[in-house]
């Protein structure tokens, strides 16, 4: 049964009970900022297969999260098995396949798909957060983050998510060194580790920081692709975001320029939940969700120009933070 939102399924209730239900909302492809359009679709991969089994679902496909209105990639990524309800298999479909299953339920309402997975869920094992820092000059027990996140969905190998967060992160340090630039505040960079499963390394890292009684300034996120540099997203009050706004005139000649509200990143959350000011790296987004979560997001799809534009923004900004009042 076709359907294009998890309202739609909690509407027809007992009128899915028994099927595969398949979800079929594509992203908006108007939008300018492609990580809205994947807001807006995304709901029914991390808790379609949850809603679905509530209604007696027997399992779920979902059209690929990609802006890519007819490809042969599937795009996978997390799903969220909502506490007490049934765990029924779910699986993506790329865009093309979306678009022949639909033309062929059109055809034949009473179409039958046989499904066969082998994905498995394993034990938990130990990982670890990667961290290096550069201590500070005049305020060594205050800090600044720079990070990525080492972990990636095994179909690519992860190379705008997030590898170029993970290399920007590191570059970062490097470019500091190079340059003989010795910041008043310790400027950490930390690669962590199983984001794409639930943020296990930032939280810990939090936790970390807060039983240590660290004080994060601020801390700055690369998790948006190694495309080339827009600006910067900030998460905290008017007054922090007006005084990152300072720092324009730096960020200008590297096209980086746009101080605007918004999400920070998953992993730098819990630091601004401990009161530190987030920041997300925003990258020009219209080709990210082509290769994101997919077999196409290889190293070849890294533009290299793109790449060391987007860590000399986001050294400078590192920089300013650990060297200025906000």
């Amino acid at each position: 049964m076709e359907v294009r939102g998890l309202d739609e399924v909690r509407s027809l209730g007992n009128a899915v009970r028994g099927k595969i239900v398949f979800y079929n909302r594509p992203m908006d492809p108007t939008l300018k900022v492609t990580f809205e359009a994947y807001g807006k679709a995304v709901d029914q991969r991390t808790r379609g297969a949850s809603v679905a089994a509530q209604q007696g679902a027997v399992a779920v496909l979902v059209r690929s999260m990609t802006t890519l209105s007819d490809e042969n990639f599937p795009h996978t990524g997390l799903l969220v098995y909502e506490e007490g309800t049934r765990k029924i298999p779910a699986a993506a479909l790329s865009t093309h396949s979306a678009n022949e299953l639909s033309a062929l339920l059109k055809s034949n309402p009473k179409l039958t798909v046989n499904l066969k997975l082998s994905a498995a869920q394993d034990r938990f094992v130990p990982s670890f957060n990667v961290i290096g820092e550069i201590t500070g000059r005049d305020l060594p027990q205050e800090y600044v983050v720079v990070g990525g996140h080492l972990d990636s969905w095994d179909l690519g190998t992860g190379a705008h998510d997030d590898g170029a967060g993970v290399v920007q992160s590191i570059e970062t340090l490097r470019a500091l060194k190079v340059l003989g630039l010795h910041p008043r505040r310790t400027v950490r960079a930390v690669l962590f580790m199983a984001e794409e499963f639930g943020a296990f390394g930032a939280d810990e890292y939090a936790k970390q920081a807060k039983a240590k009684g660290e004080k994060h300034v601020a801390a700055l996120e690369s998790d948006c692709g190694g495309f080339a540099p827009v600006g910067f997203q900030v998460q905290g009050s008017d007054q922090k975001i007006a005084a990152l706004k300072q720092f324009i005139p730096y960020l200008a000649p590297l096209h980086a320029a746009s101080i605007e509200k918004g999400f920070s990143g998953t992993d730098v959350a819990p630091l601004g939940a401990q009161g530190a000011v987030t920041v997300g790296y925003v990258p020009v987004s219209t080709h990210y969700f082509d290769y994101h979560h997919s077999a196409r997001d290889r190293m070849d799809a890294v533009d290299s120009k793109d790449l060391h534009a987007g860590a000399a923004a986001i050294a400078t900004l590192t920089y300013l933070l650990a060297e200025k009042e906000l």
